[in-house]
């Protein structure tokens, strides 16, 4: 598959991070309002319904969503019920410097499934851009003194972060792999809906298991109702949209670099939270973050 990074692709790439930089924000905000799954639940189910007028056709027995159930069913257990699901639970029992430098791992994941599994050849710029990347990333986490990234300790919810990283880098792969229904393919509201019809179902079983194995419940106020309309819209609708059209263009491995701009993006929106000033190691680790970038992308 030829990759290429034009400027309208590099520009869906960055805005799919912008928006899940805000959703790991978000998420943490109502963490103590709603419980974690049911969230994800919450979210997809809210998003299925925005779609809905816009892509009904594909629910037709004729739409060609049903002979391929078994790849729709894949795409959405990895893209609507795992992921966020994974996410939404690591910062529940995760710091939010655990999870950002354990999704760090992106690159690496999308190199290694690549290889293992779809037939992908790692190229040498691809493993420099990797560590020019995830460099970018540490720059960050570590805010320039590097004894805070020796502190870290690992605890059992960055084991989530890590399945949901495994989880989207599959995902990402499985986007470009040929099996669409050509209707579906070309209509982008239809190819997001055909997803959720099985992800509300992955969700949804998720969903109904926190409710029975533990003390699940709902704190509904505006917070709440603000918190589910930006997740539903923002990361879920637009980020995916442009992501899926991203990967399609330059491929998941080239994509996957493009993940690391997302703990970027976040330090950005708690700085602007806290009232603070950019400083000197943000744009270092812009620098890096972008570089590695762009060697990846490069033709051999």
């Amino acid at each position: 598959m030829t990759q290429r990074l034009t400027p309208s692709t590099a520009l869906l790439l960055s805005i799919a991070p912008i928006l899940w930089a805000g959703n790991a924000v978000v998420g943490r905000l109502v963490n103590t309002l709603v419980p974690p799954i049911t969230l994800n639940f919450l979210r997809w189910a809210l998003a299925f319904a925005l779609l809905l007028p816009l892509a009904a056709w594909v629910l037709r027995r004729d739409s060609g969503l049903w002979r391929s159930w078994r790849r729709y069913a894949v795409l959405g257990l990895l893209g609507v019920g795992c992921y966020n699901a994974l996410q939404y639970l690591a910062l529940k029992t995760s710091t939010p410097l655990n999870v950002t430098l354990v999704a760090a791992s992106s690159p690496v994941f999308m190199l290694g499934v690549g290889a293992l599994f779809f037939g992908q050849r790692v190229a040498g710029r691809q493993l420099l851009g990797a560590v020019l990347s995830i460099a970018g990333v540490l720059v960050v986490l570590a805010r320039g003194d590097w004894q805070l990234l020796l502190a870290v300790r690992l605890v059992p919810g960055d084991l989530y972060v890590l399945l949901a990283t495994a989880a989207w880098a599959v995902y990402s792969w499985l986007l470009v792999r040929p099996g669409d229904p050509p209707a579906i393919r070309a209509d982008w509201a239809a190819f997001l809906l055909a997803q959720m019809v099985f992800g509300l179902g992955w969700s949804g079983l998720f969903a109904a298991g926190e409710w029975a194995l533990t003390d699940a419940q709902i704190h509904w106020g505006w917070p709440v109702a603000a918190a589910l309309a930006y997740v539903a819209v923002g990361p879920a609708i637009i980020a995916y949209r442009c992501w899926g059209m991203g990967v399609q263009r330059a491929g998941p491995t080239v994509a996957g670099f493009f993940s690391n701009l997302t703990p970027l993006f976040a330090a950005l929106m708690s700085a602007a939270f806290l009232r603070e000033l950019p400083h000197l190691y943000h744009g270092v680790a812009f620098l890096l973050i972008v570089g590695g970038i762009v060697v990846s992308s490069r033709r051999g």
